[in-house]
Formats: structure tokens, C-alpha cells, sequence
């Protein structure tokens, strides 16, 4: 690994000791990730997250006390910079969908291969969201929050560009190879699009764009 490469920064946040073990296990082995802390429940999550300032937290959904997602909008609500990957055993769409409109980039679950756990890891902090298809859609059903119809004629037309990439899942470096921008531009271009529309992460803002058909052409 380069020097110049720093590791990715973790925190586990799981009331099961077990569980946090065999993550930490997992991800030890990995050259470019770093355990920085556990927590054993949400309270103590966030209170660890504000201490150690994680690139990502895995986070566990159904905890004692503060659960995954009340820790999740706490964070979220400070400004947090970490990318927050939920683990979780359930399936149920009904338990994802509310971590995912709060900010979760994503989710694997308990039982998932190390090798896809790590590379999930590197993915949402890159500035990937992870949304499997099914889930994508329920997201998108008219139950969910919307933001006003009329923001998206605020957006420049360079806004709406990166917008539609943000919509394909790109990272902010690949979307400036695309452009042939600099990384910093399209920070900034990310940072007018979720204020313009007021939305809270990139999660949203990809959302936004399937629902009011601002993806790119295939």
C-alpha cells in the first residue's frame, strides 16, 4: 500500500460482542482499513463517532436504548462526515428503507463474505451508495419525502450533469475524470445540488434524480 494512501478509518457499532469480534477479525487482514473503535449501542456510537471521527461506521440497526437509526439521524444531523454502512440481519425492505431516507450509504448483511464486506467499505467511501434494485424502488414509492418539484429548475446545467452521474453512483473522482473536472469543482457542484434541493447527502440527491427523471441517458 502506498504511503502516500491513508487507511480507511472504522468504527463497528454492534450490541453483540460477538459480532463486532468477527468484524474486526474480517477486516484486520486488510492493509487500507483501520478498526478505530467499537460502540455497543447507538448512544455510545455517536459519542464515539464525535471522538474518533470515523471515514465509516457499520452500523448495526437494531440495538438497546438509542437504536441504529436514531443514531444514524443524530450523526447525520451534527454534520458528521462519516459514511454510515449499516449490517444488519433482516431483510425486510420495511427495516431498510427508514436508514436509507435518514443517510445510511448503504447496507451488507451479517452473514456477508469478508472480501465483499471490505470492498463495500472502500465503495461508500469513495462516495458510493449501495441500493439493490428492489430496494431502490421502495425508496421511490410515493410514501417516501420528495423534495418541491419546482427546485430542480434552479440547477445550472453543469449541476444537472453531475447530478445524473450522482444518480449512476459515481464517486466524486470519477465524476470529475467524466467532466474533466477537478475533484474540488465537483465538491463544490455536489455541495449547490443538495443545497438548491434541499437534500441532506448524496442518497438523496440520487434519488431525487430517478424520481424526476434527471439521469443521464443510458
Amino acid at each position: 500500500m502506498p504511503e502516500s494512501t491513508p487507511s480507511i478509518r472504522v468504527l463497528l457499532v454492534d450490541d453483540h460482542q460477538v459480532v463486532r469480534r468477527g468484524l474486526r477479525t474480517f477486516l484486520e487482514v486488510q492493509d487500507d482499513i483501520e478498526v478505530v473503535g467499537e460502540a455497543a449501542d447507538g448512544a455510545e456510537g455517536v459519542e464515539r463517532a464525535r471522538e474518533l471521527d470515523p471515514d465509516v461506521v457499520l452500523m448495526d440497526l437494531k440495538m438497546p436504548g438509542v437504536d441504529g437509526i436514531e443514531a444514524l439521524r443524530t450523526l447525520k444531523g451534527e454534520g458528521s462526515r462519516a459514511r454510515i454502512l449499516i449490517v444488519t440481519s433482516f431483510t425486510e425492505h420495511r427495516t431498510m428503507v427508514p436508514a436509507l431516507r435518514a443517510g445510511a450509504a448503504g447496507y451488507v448483511y451479517k452473514d456477508v463474505d469478508p472480501e465483499a464486506l471490505a470492498g463495500a467499505i472502500r465503495s461508500v467511501h469513495a462516495g458510493h451508495v449501495l441500493l439493490q434494485p428492489e430496494l431502490a424502488a421502495a425508496l421511490l414509492s410515493d410514501d417516501g419525502p420528495r423534495a418541491p418539484q419546482g427546485r430542480g429548475g434552479t440547477l445550472t446545467e453543469r449541476e444537472r450533469e453531475v447530478l445524473g452521474h450522482i444518480a449512476d453512483g459515481r464517486s466524486n473522482r470519477e465524476i470529475a475524470r467524466s467532466l474533466h473536472l477537478s475533484e474540488k469543482t465537483v465538491k463544490t457542484h455536489v455541495s449547490n445540488i443538495l443545497m438548491k434541493l434541499d437534500l441532506a447527502d448524496r442518497t438523496q440527491a440520487a434519488l431525487w434524480a430517478v424520481r424526476h427523471g434527471e439521469t443521464r441517458e443510458a
